[in-house]
């Protein structure tokens, strides 16, 4: 971003009068300039998998988790913020700095690990499509092959820039979630009382869905895209003021965002159990739209699935380019970076195959949640050693106190885990 700086002086003899200054530009517009991968990566969270488990988690528990997003979105700024820093001082993404600093075996299961959770992911996502077009009396076999190809011509016929704006108009869907949290007429003592005071439950069910709150909403891809992004648009430590504003006000956003979902299908149909269909999730926006609450509800379940499946497969090509030390960048040609552009095609090409099967697009989409959920508290770790290393970040390293949070972050996050990752095990020889 280029900063108006006062014209110099005339040179003796020079008769050309001195240009006026540029004028400064108003605070707003600076915040507006700056806004990108920490918006985009952050709104990515709240994608077809993210809809469905907030408004799985205001149909089943209605007002309930709001306590738990509180606390998911302190631990999501400072997670991004770290992931941010990290791309910022180093120059590199999350994935070439683990292989730099780990041994070859812990790089290894990193890529593995994401490999395994985006792949899910990007099925997902494209399966929202569909849902998405569903709604709209679309078939899926015509709104996905077409959604794969204008996804995979914008970020590979196109520079950085040009997708990056791509993405923020995407990120505009997410307005029709808060209009429906206040015209739906939620019962506001209620809403503040869960926000800010524990309404929890001791259930199977009720854990099971905080880990996929979590898994939704601190996802890997998004530390990961984060990171390389922030590295890719050429932003460096002198920029960090503006990328830090950027990184935190995209986490509170999209936070906003998915407690307004839990809030407004709560307020509709709230204690109704778990949803089986996106058209019951569309029943939340009918104190907007009515009739059209549907038509609402696809609006912006397109925007979110259409966002996080360009975002999840570039990330994951971010991740398997930086752990290999190959050229990575949206900016890039496929003869300049072939593994990048390559792996990108083939996760959109698969992604879409897969979407085309038949199956209960909730389940699916809660269950990959519930597995980012369990593969996150491994990420985060990484992304908190790397943090903590003088070596890495120098005088930018983590503070006393930013470590202390961060650490207490990841440690609930992987215990959480830990407990679910028991109960599924155990469930699957029915046991408790």
């Amino acid at each position: 971003m280029s900063v108006p700086v006062p014209n110099p002086a005339p040179t003796p003899g020079d008769s050309s009068k001195p240009r006026a200054v540029a004028r400064r530009r108003p605070r707003w517009l600076l915040w507006l300039m700056v806004l990108g991968p920490g918006l985009i990566a952050a709104n990515a969270g709240n994608d077809a998998g993210g809809i469905a488990t907030y408004a799985s988690a205001g149909s089943e528990f209605g007002y309930r988790t709001l306590f738990v997003m509180a606390l998911v979105t302190i631990a999501l700024v400072v997670v991004q913020e770290m992931s941010a820093r990290l791309g910022a001082h180093t120059g590199e993404g999350l994935m070439s700095l683990i292989r730099e600093q780990f041994p070859l075996r812990l790089s290894a299961f990193a890529i593995v690990a994401l490999l395994i959770a985006n792949l899910g992911l990007v099925v997902s996502e494209f399966a929202g499509i569909g849902a998405a077009f569903e709604l709209f009396g679309v078939s899926r076999y015509i709104s996905i092959p077409i959604g794969a190809v204008v996804i995979w011509a914008v970020v590979v016929l196109g520079n950085y820039r040009y997708a990056e704006r791509v993405f923020l108009v995407l990120g505009l869907a997410f307005i029709t979630y808060p209009i429906a949290a206040v015209l739906g007429k939620p019962d506001w003592g209620a809403v503040v009382s869960n926000t800010f005071i524990p309404h929890m439950l001791g259930t199977k069910e009720f854990l099971f869905l905080v880990v996929a709150l979590i898994g939704t909403t601190i996802t890997p891809y998004m530390q990961l895209y984060q990171a390389a992004a922030v590295a890719d648009r050429g932003a460096g430590p002198e920029e960090y003021r503006m990328v830090r504003i950027d990184t935190i006000t995209g986490a509170i956003f999209a936070n906003i965002i998915s407690m307004a979902i839990i809030i407004a299908t709560a307020a509709a149909i709230g204690g109704s159990g778990p949803l089986s269909s996106a058209k019951e999730a569309a029943q939340a926006l009918e104190p907007v739209a009515g009739s059209g609450a549907e038509i609402l509800f696809g609006v912006g379940l397109l925007g979110a699935s259409a966002l996080a499946a360009a975002v999840v497969p570039l990330a994951t090509s971010y991740a398997v380019a930086e752990a290999l030390g190959v050229e990575r960048s949206v900016s890039r040609t496929f003869r300049e970076a072939p593994l990048f552009m390559g792996l990108f095609t083939a996760l959109v090409v698969i992604g879409a195959a897969v979407a085309l099967v038949p199956g209960n697009l909730i389940d699916l989409l809660l269950n990959m949640q519930v597995l980012n959920g369990i593969i996150t508290p491994i990420i985060l770790t990484f992304i908190l050693i790397l943090a903590n290393r003088r070596g890495v970040l120098g005088a930018a390293v983590n503070g006393p106190r930013f470590r202390v949070v961060a650490f207490i972050c990841v440690v609930v996050i992987a215990v959480l885990a830990f407990v679910v990752l028991v109960q599924t095990v155990a469930g699957w020889f029915g046991i408790g």
